[in-house]
């Protein structure tokens, strides 16, 4: 069954199981498309990206980011808004950096899914 052919309501598995997981991340804390993936031992970080760019819109898609911490082409400024008020930790842009926009700072903000395991699929 393809995606086209789906119910409105309906979400492929996959995206279900993503969503899921983006739902979980706490406030102020981020997982990468990769880890993602990894917590849920299947897809990979395109795999989620896409799920994110079709399905996310209804979860907390700012806490599910790329590696590097650089916030989402065309979505920073409602990103960066939601960072700060959940105090994400953020790293100042340098004057070089195209935008001045801060980044995240994996360092401090990653989650790593808090050990759970129960629900872990």
């Amino acid at each position: 069954m393809s995606e086209q052919s789906l119910p409105a309501d309906a979400l492929p598995e996959y995206a279900e199981r993503v969503l899921d997981v983006a739902e979980l991340i706490p406030r102020g804390r981020v997982m990468t498309y990769g880890d993602v993936a990894e917590w849920l031992e299947e897809g990979g970080p395109r795999q989620v990206g896409r799920v994110m760019a079709l399905y996310g819109g209804a979860v907390p898609w700012w806490r599910v980011i790329r590696a590097d911490g650089v916030l989402l082409p065309g979505h920073e400024l409602e990103a960066l808004g939601h960072y700060r008020a959940e105090g994400t930790p953020l790293k100042e842009a340098s004057r070089a950096s195209e935008g001045h926009l801060p980044r995240v700072d994996m360092k401090r903000a990653r989650w790593d899914g808090g050990g759970r395991s129960e629900g872990h699929t």
